[in-house]
């Protein structure tokens, strides 16, 4: 069998450049999260995990769903696109649950007394429109996350169910049909929550020493 070179290289590219674009720079660096020792060390640490969480939940997911048919899907522009959707709506709750979670656990835990979680989270999601962040997304996001954040308690959050609204999210967009999520919604949400798991592990361990008193 003669094999199409030029079709598979183009499969390889859009499939490296849609599944991989956040995943392979957080591989690189994630081990230089040592300690946090300034507000930039935690507003990229909220970027990188909320990143990490979204890409490899919603792509792992996708390969393990669609199976043997993965690689061709990922030629299909309409399937492409509604992958993008979803990563971008998916991360935007992710992000917000995260920047939540952090700044709960340094209030209640270790004492911070300015609470820059609406900064932070405006910052990254102003930045991530350079790449690819569409307008409506941004706007839902940021209505969004205001609207949460009011109501927001931070001296508990981390203590409840803080990523409760992003394990939905992976759930609802996750561009997959609705007969096959239902069979699904257990693992998608136990595959998530395992993710924000080792999240919050390793935000524990590298602010051991931290304490803003």
């Amino acid at each position: 069998m003669k094999l199409n070179l030029d079709k598979l290289r183009i499969t390889l590219r859009n499939t490296l450049i849609n599944v991989w674009e956040y995943v392979i720079p957080i591989w690189k660096i994630s081990g230089l999260f040592k300690k946090i020792k300034s507000k930039q060390d935690l507003e990229n640490f909220v970027q990188e995990r909320s990143a990490h969480v979204t890409q490899t939940t919603l792509y792992g997911y996708l390969k393990t769903r669609i199976g043997v048919k993965y690689i061709a899907m990922m030629e299909d522009e309409r399937f492409l696109e509604s992958v993008n959707i979803a990563k971008w709506n998916i991360y935007m709750v992710a992000l917000a649950d995260c920047a939540f979670y952090v700044y709960s656990y340094l209030i209640s835990e270790k004492n911070l007394k300015d609470n820059d979680c609406k900064k932070i989270f405006l910052n990254i999601i102003e930045k991530e429109k350079n790449n690819g962040l569409s307008e409506e997304i941004y706007n839902n996001g940021k209505k969004n996350f205001l609207k949460r954040i009011e109501t927001i308690n931070f001296n508990n959050y981390h203590l409840e169910d803080p990523f409760k609204e992003s394990g939905e999210a992976l759930y609802f967009w996750s561009p997959i049909a609705d007969e096959l999520k239902i069979l699904d919604k257990k693992i998608v949400l136990n595959s998530i929550s395992l993710k924000w798991g080792l999240m919050k592990d390793e935000f524990k361990k590298i602010t051991k020493n931290l304490n803003f008193s």
